[in-house]
């Protein structure tokens, strides 16, 4: 009984069931569109698995998507539910970008400089919010939500600046100087097949780590999770949650914007003007809630909805809806946030037998 117990309170589990179940949802889609789910589906992983410079691509789709999943993990374990990690991953692309285009510093400085400025835009962005939330009461749901959108307004109005805009071009910024670009060596990118593999995704890695350890392993993290367990508790026991409150959005404000700096710098080069949001921030929170918000899931999920989106980019070479990547995700969130009810439910049931 205590195995059965230990494989009900395993959110593994439950992620397999939903992700079998959602492929499940898109393979009915897709016959009811009169496609083969076979063959769409052998397309999805050919494209991914295939060659290596498939898997890199894949590897280049995910990293963003991992920063920005790490930016929703890390305030969903202070309670806060960061939804503005789209604004932050904007306002991070504009400083790497504003930085990228008007310093013309050696790489070695050049890079770091545009990573620091995308990461103190993006904890600023998230900080105003925390401020308006600590000192107002401000719900920061609501306030997330404009704030992503005065953010995508903002960056629209950058692509215009005279200084920015490329000459004949005012859809787009110029390009980021070739010293701030985080490429991989010419010789290595050759050799993997891919002109954009960078460095971006042992970034998103190394950070991974260091958020695990921080909310692990240090009296930080001890707090973070505190106060997101019960911050009437916190409270009583002296921590200083406001303080908390303002460094852990800070913290994930940061993340967000150094997820817009490393997809700039490493794949897109520019800013162009939006017609909608891109979803990356948004696209974060999917990665937190398969990842369980754990640091180190969120690396494994946010490869996997990666890969989703490379492969998915393919199908319509057999003329397959792309959208159907869209469903699938959908209903395995879905399905993850039905789980948690059925997880209790199902745990009473073996509790009240074990009592018997």
């Amino acid at each position: 009984m205590n195995k059965k117990r230990s494989i009900l309170s395993n959110h593994a589990f439950y992620l397999l069931i939903a992700i079998i179940l959602g492929f499940l949802a898109g393979a009915i889609m897709l016959l009811a569109v009169g496609v083969s789910p076979i063959t769409a589906y052998g397309k999805l992983l050919e494209s991914v698995f295939s060659r290596p410079k498939f898997i890199v691509w894949s590897m280049n789709y995910a990293t963003p998507l991992i920063l920005t999943g790490l930016a929703v993990a890390f305030s969903f374990k202070m309670g806060v539910f960061n939804i503005g990690a789209e604004g932050q991953f904007v306002v991070g692309s504009m400083a790497a970008c504003a930085v990228g285009v008007l310093v013309d510093v050696p790489a070695v400085l050049h890079v770091p400089l545009c990573i620091l400025a995308a990461i103190s835009a993006g904890a600023a962005w998230a900080l105003i919010v925390a401020y308006l939330k600590i000192k107002r009461g401000i719900n920061e749901v609501l306030s997330f939500i404009m704030f992503n959108w005065i953010a995508f307004y903002l960056s629209n109005f950058m692509v215009n600046l005279k200084v920015m805009h490329k000459v004949n071009n005012r859809e787009a910024t110029k390009n980021v100087l070739d010293s701030a670009r985080i490429f991989f060596p010419e010789n290595v990118r050759d050799i993997l097949g891919c002109s954009s593999a960078n460095y971006g995704f042992i970034l998103a890695i190394i950070l991974a780590v260091i958020i695990w350890f921080i909310l692990k392993k240090t009296t930080l993290g001890y707090t973070i999770c505190a106060v997101g367990y019960n911050i009437n508790a916190a409270k009583y026991c002296g921590i200083h949650t406001n303080r908390i409150t303002l460094t852990a959005i800070g913290i994930s404000g940061g993340l967000a914007g150094l997820g817009g700096a490393v997809q700039l710098l490493g794949m897109t080069g520019r800013l162009s003007k939006f017609a909608g949001q891109e979803g990356f921030g948004f696209q974060g929170i999917t990665v937190a809630l398969i990842g369980a918000s754990n640091p180190i899931g969120c690396i494994f999920s946010g490869l996997f909805y990666g890969a989703m989106k490379y492969g998915g980019s393919k199908l319509s070479l057999i003329d397959v809806p792309t959208e159907i990547v869209d469903i699938i995700m959908g209903m395995i969130i879905l399905l993850i946030g039905v789980s948690y009810t059925l997880k209790s439910d199902f745990l009473k049931r073996v509790i009240k037998k074990e009592a018997e």
